[in-house]
């Protein structure tokens, strides 16, 4: 090394030290800014949100990522309308289109995926407490933004000014000691930021940021305002607190993954639709395509779509609900198969053949819709083709047994049902189902990411064969729902039949929600010597009883009266006593009956009273001030505070009667049946149940 040429070493070392130095301090800088606008943004949202600690909401700001060391979540809003966590984006030029999210022209979508994720953490969370998932929202507020509407997955998009507004939109969803339970957890999930780092002392004093540019921000809604908005979320129709939280082993089973066909079964009151509403709502969030939700109840869907919508509306578009038959019929038109539905003219083509048929098999049960119903439940309801398959199957649900001569008698009344179906160029229903099962299997359906099947008991086997269809194998693809005890159709299936295996993926749900103790034994005794069959499994079954109470009430009502006239005019008091009181309106009240018949005789009744009534087949879940009046059938699914049960057989609630019935097998089967549906009534009531009779 030359003269000199040390040092000039040492003093090249010495610049590079310096410019690192500057680096470091230009870095700090530029650091110091975004942390400050963030400061700056973050308290505009929080500004925007304060009022709302008025009305029962709590902010948590600055708040430590879960399970990161660095990571912070700016807000986390819990009050009334649920959980909201909240990152404050300070883009100047941001743009929302077509379900992506672009900053300056530059797509920046992805940068949502941790907020996400931690979503469903915080859900999962909340699972143990028995919050609903659905009820955690991701939002990202744009800083000096107005007007700005957008969703990008899971992530509401919204301007800051709006922010306290898209909370409040949701309405009544909490209670307070909801809220309060969701604190207590989200306190300790979401831990409180600790000090900042120390300054590196080896780095020059840090300097201070630039003057920022003031943000052209509107003004942000007063404290009046938000009053306002408020008052007209608390007017909004109410949430059943039963729609928002779950017992958290329900909660727990919203969010549970299974690798194939999964089933939900229990009780009545045990929560098994409410679950499968927020389960489908669930997967809708979390997964691409829509989902379907089916029933045999054809008024049911309308139901369900209305409680959906409510429940969570930012994937009411994902789910879609339909009875089995529309579906059916829908898929055969956009296949283009010709078809001719028409009930009337199948059940005249029935009693054609029926007139023409054999004596044998009037002498052994003259009631020819026991018949109809083998060839409709157990025939076409399985989809049999030829004779051998009906000679083997296990006719189940039935209990009248049947010889293979017998059965072939059936077989030609089934023939020849069929043949006078083709002279008359009509369909019937069971048709409409073989038909759209056969161009399923054919060109599969694309679409669905997967199919919730309510009720699954009373859907035949040819149904669940074609909903399977559409969802497939996959996991969380094909979800059912239903309990065996509370069958009202005749016939039946085993999943075995349809090819099915639920091995490790059965859940039962043990405890009742909905009745109290005392109408769950009183609706026990109806059925208690009773035996039914379960989709997974043909073996006969005894009751097993309605699931464990978790309240009590006031005692049932058995009332029995001399005439029809003093019947009429107890079940009217009846309604005027319930609306008396302060927590019952009209439309918390039901009056199931057994056929339509009685259905426009309670409506006629009540319409001469001045009473109210809105036909079960015509209502679809939203608030009306009229008694509901249906079928026990059309109430599968819902829950009245109130019911009232007229009109009933006494055989239906003596023992004595049943057991006369011994030997006589079509008339057991129906009685059977008949007590089901009267306890499927009877476990409609949540509060109060009345059943009215009258002396023959």
């Amino acid at each position: 090394m030359g003269a000199g040429d040390s040092a000039r070493v040492e003093a090249e070392r010495q610049l590079l030290v310096r410019d690192a130095h500057a680096q470091a301090a230009r870095n700090a800088e530029a650091d110091a800014a975004r942390w400050m606008a963030a400061y700056r943004t973050e308290k505009r949202t929080a500004e925007a949100l304060a009022p709302l600690t008025a009305h029962g909401y709590h902010l948590l700001a600055d708040r430590r990522w879960p399970g990161s060391r660095h990571a912070q979540v700016d807000l986390v809003v819990i009050g009334p309308s649920g959980v909201f966590i909240v990152d404050t984006k300070a883009w100047a030029d941001v743009t929302v289109a077509a379900g992506r999210v672009f900053r300056d022209q530059v797509d920046v979508t992805d940068e949502f995926d941790k907020l996400v994720s931690l979503t469903l953490d915080t859900e999962a969370a909340l699972a143990e407490i028995g919050l609903a998932p659905g009820e955690v929202h991701a939002v990202v507020a744009f800083a000096g933004k107005k007007n700005i509407r957008g969703e990008v997955g899971a992530v509401d998009l919204i301007g800051d000014v709006d922010v306290a507004r898209h909370v409040l939109k949701r309405g009544q969803r909490l209670t307070a000691n909801q809220v309060n339970s969701v604190l207590r957890v989200l306190t300790e999930f979401f831990p409180v930021v600790g000090a900042p780092a120390p300054v590196n002392v080896t780095l020059p004093e840090p300097i201070a940021p630039s003057p920022a540019t003031t943000l052209d921000i509107p003004d942000l809604p007063s404290v009046d305002e938000v009053q306002a908005l408020h008052l007209e979320s608390m007017l909004a129709p109410p949430i059943e607190e039963w729609m928002t939280f779950l017992h958290p082993d329900q909660a727990k089973l919203v969010r549970r993954s299974f690798g194939g066909p999964a089933r939900i079964r229990g009780a009545a009151g045990t929560g098994k639709t409410v679950v499968g509403l927020h389960r489908a709502a669930y997967l809708a969030r979390t997964r691409p395509g829509k989902v379907l939700v089916t029933t045999y109840v054809r008024t049911l869907p309308a139901v369900l779509k209305n409680l959906l919508t409510r429940l969570a509306p930012e994937v009411a578009d994902r789910v879609e609900f339909v009875g089995a038959h529309a579906f059916a019929l829908r898929v055969l038109k956009e296949r283009g198969v010709a078809v001719r539905l028409d009930g009337r003219k199948a059940s005249d083509a029935f009693s054609t053949v029926w007139r023409t048929s054999s004596g044998d098999l009037k002498r052994l049960e003259k009631n020819a819709d026991y018949w109809q119903e083998e060839i409709e439940s157990v025939i076409k309801g399985r989809g049999f083709t030829v004779f051998e398959q009906y000679a083997d199957c296990a006719r189940i649900g039935r209990k009248r047994r049947l010889t293979v001569d017998q059965r072939r008698e059936v077989w030609n009344l089934y023939t020849a049902y069929e043949h006078e179906l083709r002279r008359l160029r009509v369909n019937d229903f069971a048709d409409v189902i073989l038909l759209a099962e056969r161009e399923l299997q054919r060109e599969p359906l694309d679409g669905y990411s997967a199919v919730i099947v309510d009720e699954a008991q009373d859907l035949s086997c040819a149904m669940v064969r074609m909903m399977w269809a559409v969802a497939g194998d996959g996991p969380d693809a094909f979800t059912l729902i239903g309990d065996g005890q509370q069958t009202v159709y005749p016939g039946g299936y085993s999943l075995a039949e349809v090819g099915i295996s639920l091995v490790g993926r059965g859940v039962v749900l043990d405890v009742n929600y909905r009745n109290t103790a005392e109408i769950l034994e009183a609706a026990g005794r109806i059925v208690a010597d009773d035996q039914y069959t379960d989709i997974e499994d043909a073996a006969p079954i005894r009751f097993e009883g309605g699931g464990v109470p978790s309240r009590h009430g006031e005692r049932p009502m058995f009332v029995r009266f001399d005439s029809r006239r003093e019947h009429d005019e107890a079940l009217c008091a009846r309604i005027r006593s319930l609306v008396r009181s302060i927590d019952t309106s009209l439309g918390d009240i039901g009056v199931l009956c057994s056929t339509n018949g009685q259905v426009q005789a309670v409506q006629n009744l009540l319409a001469a009273q001045g009473i109210a009534s809105v036909n079960l087949l015509e209502y679809t879940g939203g608030q009306v001030d009229a008694v509901k009046v249906g079928t026990a059938k059309r109430a599968k699914g819902l829950e009245f505070k109130q019911v009232l049960v007229p009109w009933t057989k006494a055989s239906l609630v003596s023992p004595a009667t049943v057991r006369a019935l011994e030997g006589a097998e079509s008339l057991l089967e129906r009685e059977e049946r008949e007590r089901r549906e009267l306890y499927v009534a009877m476990t409609r009531a949540r509060d109060g149940l009345w059943v009215g009779t009258v002396r023959s």
